[in-house]
């Protein structure tokens, strides 16, 4: 793994993208999530939809930390 970032893969050296990109990410994952823990319920799965929140959960808290993080990047 490189410990320099190249811009090879996305493109760009901008680390603020890559945790703009990250939120994004987690904020798209709560809302298939969301349509997972739905269907779980309708099929009388608790455990599934149980599970489903729990992971809707983490990425939640993955979208607000990087966004936290990102604001005090952005505000130095």
């Amino acid at each position: 793994m490189s410990t320099t970032e190249t811009g090879q893969v996305t493109g760009t050296q901008d680390k603020d993208y890559n945790i703009i990109w990250f939120t994004e990410a987690c904020l798209n994952n709560v809302l298939r999530l969301e349509q997972y823990v739905a269907d779980a319920e309708r099929a009388g799965d608790t455990e599934l939809a149980e599970f489903f929140k729990r992971a809707q959960g983490e990425s939640r808290k993955g979208a607000e930390q990087a966004k936290e993080l990102l604001a005090s990047r952005l505000g130095k």
